[in-house]
């Protein structure tokens, strides 16, 4: 590659604040409500482009093969949709845990779509970037389309929301949690009646694979109990990540210490527009 290496492409965690299960289609895939908010925290990209179509990812992931990575999925993808003749070397500062329910592979694989839509000279759009993604997964539109947003289908169909952005303490008990074993769990709860967005910015709603995620791992139900000392403890997507919200950061910092020195934990601020779409402004302008 002879490209200029680009530096500090953000690929931000998010939170489900909440997650419905309303039902399960024919195909399989769960129906559901939940609402998104991204993090001023997570993976940092890292792209040099040149000429042909070689695309390689230069930070290997244990068990993943570089072909099944959803970073260089996306950018074959991208290629595609756009018969694009250049290529990339990538590589990844992962901080996001595997299996924690912050989203770490769908953000990287999102960040991959803008950046190299942007810098591949490709100029496709969101909508068209949204499309690519959701072949990807279901939660990697609403990081392509960067805004907090109240989510239903398997996750794609999304409608901006203007949330409170408090510090979270976010904890990651050791770890990873399988979303295809809690997907399919027959314990799992799928019938859930349909909320509204008021009903959720009244204080509706709560995460339905909480009680199965703790069954099947028991570090994720000591970390959540450990943080309900603390305030409202939540654990986000299928888990096992577990956040509570303050108002203030040096009262996040100081629950932060008080946990059990063996659980990785940090502290980040709540962000209703992504720090990746920051990122993109910031180059604009």
């Amino acid at each position: 590659m002879n490209g200029r290496d680009e530096a500090g492409w953000p690929a931000p965690a998010k939170l489900n604040l909440f997650l419905h299960i309303l039902g399960r289609r024919a195909d399989g895939f769960h129906t559901l409500q939940t609402v998104f908010q991204f993090l001023d925290f997570g993976d940092t990209l890292h792209f040099r482009v040149g000429e042909g179509r070689r695309v390689r990812l230069l930070t290997s992931v244990a068990g993943v093969a570089e072909e099944d990575n959803l970073v260089v999925r996306a950018a074959r993808a991208l290629q595609e949709a756009a018969g694009c003749d250049r290529g990339a070397e990538i590589r990844i500062e992962k901080r996001l845990p595997a299996g924690g329910g912050l989203g770490g592979g769908s953000s990287d694989a999102a960040t991959t779509l803008v950046a190299l839509d942007r810098l591949w000279g490709l100029d496709l759009g969101t909508e068209r970037l949204a499309e690519l993604a959701l072949d990807l997964g279901a939660d990697v539109p609403v990081f392509v389309r960067g805004t907090a947003a109240w989510a239903e289908g398997v996750g794609e169909t999304l409608t901006p929301v203007d949330l409170p952005e408090p510090w979270y303490l976010v904890v990651a008990p050791p770890g990873s949690v399988s979303t295809a074993a809690v997907f399919g769990d027959p314990e799992l709860t799928r019938d859930c009646p349909p909320i509204t967005i008021d009903d959720f910015l009244r204080g509706a709603g709560h995460n339905v694979c909480e009680s199965v995620v703790c069954r099947r791992y028991p570090a994720v139900a000591a970390a959540l109990t450990r943080s309900r000392g603390y305030g409202e403890a939540r654990m986000t997507g299928t888990g096992g990540c577990i956040f509570v919200a303050f108002e203030r950061r040096a009262d996040a910092q100081a629950a932060q210490e008080g946990l059990a020195a063996d659980w990785r934990a940090f502290v980040a601020r709540g962000r209703n527009r992504s720090p990746l779409q920051e990122r993109l402004q910031a180059q604009a302008g």
